[in-house]
């Protein structure tokens, strides 16, 4: 067991770190104010060569492992989690579906701009009535004359506004008395296709969450994605990458609340003394510690079950469950720590703690993890 990052890991680890130090945190406060989208920063890491980091090259990705995709996304997060969850979606649920299921034409077509950076990465899944439960799916795609006509609505869609195309879940018919379910490839300047970008939301407000409009879009029966009927059991697949994403987002923003508290510590004084030599103020620092930690091994763990082409859903829920929620916890303890000051937004600490509550609910909920890893135990 070799818990030490290869040198190509520990070369991204230290690129992305400064890249993240001196391109995304100085404005991360204003952006997540204005709620700007960090247009500038991903074309910065197209030019870097990290909008396809984990795909082959040979479609313009970087040939690069999971734990690799995970460092880079606790990296953006600890200094903006707006930032990480763009690029962590971007991958896990734009670039991840057309790699696993899609054929070589759509690969070259559809993965390589989003590898290149060239268009963003974005998932279809989400619907007003189908979120935890989504095999309550609504959407329809009706065969007619060699396309597909799509009508439907989709929420909560991240990036949507800057992807050329995305994959998206539609009901294609009926089996056995139960919708089937596909995956269908749909360019977003298809006619009768809208994207919405008006949410208000508590937190990462400078990422793009959209909600979508399709109203007769018609694709050709090529862009089906994978296999007819598949659709369900494709995005559970992805979604298991995306845990990772989600856990390795988690670790990151706890990481810099830990950081900033510890450095406020070390500087506030009280009564006479730095907060930092109160036994209670140390308790609470060796917990979240210890906790982020543990999470990231997690990560790591799945990220490396992945790579080996093993078995890694239950750990992957296992990640995300865990430290989602300790993030949430130690982001809370870092506004603690800071007193007041925790409570103002120049102190970073509160937008962190608004980023990381979404990680408790997006790419599923910690109740539904639970479900997960309770029906992968053998309860």
């Amino acid at each position: 067991m070799n818990f030490d990052l290869t040198s190509e890991q520990e070369m991204i680890k230290r690129t992305i770190r400064q890249f993240a130090e001196e391109e995304v945190a100085p404005s991360a406060i204003e952006r997540d104010r204005t709620k700007q989208f960090p247009a500038e920063i991903f074309k910065k890491l197209a030019d870097m060569g990290m909008m396809g980091l984990p795909f082959p090259e040979q479609y313009g990705g970087g040939g690069a492992d999971t734990i690799s995709f995970a460092i880079v996304v606790e990296e953006l997060s600890r200094v903006c989690g707006s930032t990480g969850i763009t690029y962590s979606a971007h991958i896990s649920l734009g670039g991840a579906p057309l790699y696993l299921f899609g054929t070589e034409e759509q690969k070259q077509k559809y993965l390589t701009p989003i590898c290149t950076g060239e268009s963003l990465g974005a998932f279809g899944l989400t619907e007003p009535n189908a979120g935890s439960d989504a095999g309550g799916t609504r959407t329809t795609a009706k065969e007619a004359n060699g396309e597909y006509v799509i009508n439907g609505n989709k929420c909560f869609i991240t990036n949507a506004s800057f992807a050329k195309h995305l994959a998206l879940t539609a009901i294609t018919g009926e089996k056995d008395g139960k919708k089937e379910i596909s995956a269908i490839i749909v360019p977003t300047d298809s006619p009768g296709f809208t994207v919405i970008d008006n949410y208000e939301k508590m937190g990462l407000n400078s990422s793009n969450t959209t909600e979508l409009v399709i109203e007769d879009v018609r694709v050709p029966v090529e862009n089906l994605l994978g296999r007819r009927g598949e659709g369900f059991k494709q995005f559970l697949i992805t979604l298991d990458g995306g845990r990772i994403g989600i856990g390795a987002m988690a670790v990151g923003i706890a990481q810099g609340a830990y950081e900033k508290a510890l450095a406020y510590a070390k500087e506030r004084k009280q009564f006479g003394k730095s907060l930092s030599s109160f036994q209670a103020i140390q308790f609470k620092l060796a917990d979240m510690a210890l906790k982020i930690e543990l999470a990231r091994n997690m990560v790591y763990k799945a990220a490396w079950l992945k790579d080996q082409e093993r078995t890694f859903s239950k750990e992957a829920a296992m990640c995300k469950l865990y430290a989602s929620e300790i993030c949430m916890e130690v982001t809370s303890q870092a506004v603690q720590i800071h007193g007041g000051y925790g409570y103002m937004k120049e102190y970073h600490v509160e937008r962190m703690m608004r980023d990381a509550k979404l990680l408790e609910i997006g790419e599923g909920t910690s109740e539904v993890q639970r479900m997960v890893i309770s029906r992968l135990i053998g309860c």
